[in-house]
């Protein structure tokens, strides 16, 4: 396509709210928090690859319930320490923050969970 006709569309699909930086952060957050159980360091660091603006990441992050977060984070970490069968609980309490870390969870919360169960 001719330069003019892409500048032409941009604005029209820009106009009419079809691209749209702040709903896309907002959908995938809640996708992928939902689905995948991504920590709020992961969703952010995947928005940045993708270079949404700081303050649409921000919007879309403060939209993710306190409650439900933590929530989340208490299930997740069950979950994984069922899934482990380390006799060491150094080595257990290890395998399972290194996998939440992963998922981008924080690690004070973590390390505060893991202390909880284990």
């Amino acid at each position: 396509m001719i330069p003019e006709a892409i500048d032409q569309i941009m604005v029209h699909l820009i106009q009419q709210n079809f691209l749209n930086e702040e709903r896309f952060a907002k959908t995938f957050v809640r996708g992928k928090f939902r689905i995948k159980h991504w920590g709020k360091i992961r969703l952010r660091r995947e928005l940045a690859l993708r270079e949404i603006s700081k303050y649409s990441i921000d919007t879309a992050l403060n939209e993710i319930d306190t409650d439900e977060y933590y929530k989340t984070l208490d299930q997740l970490t069950l979950k994984r320490i069922a899934q482990v069968s380390e006799k060491n609980i150094y080595k257990k309490k290890k395998k399972v923050a290194d996998y939440l870390l992963y998922r981008g969870w924080e690690s004070h919360l973590i390390y505060e969970k893991l202390n909880e169960y284990l």
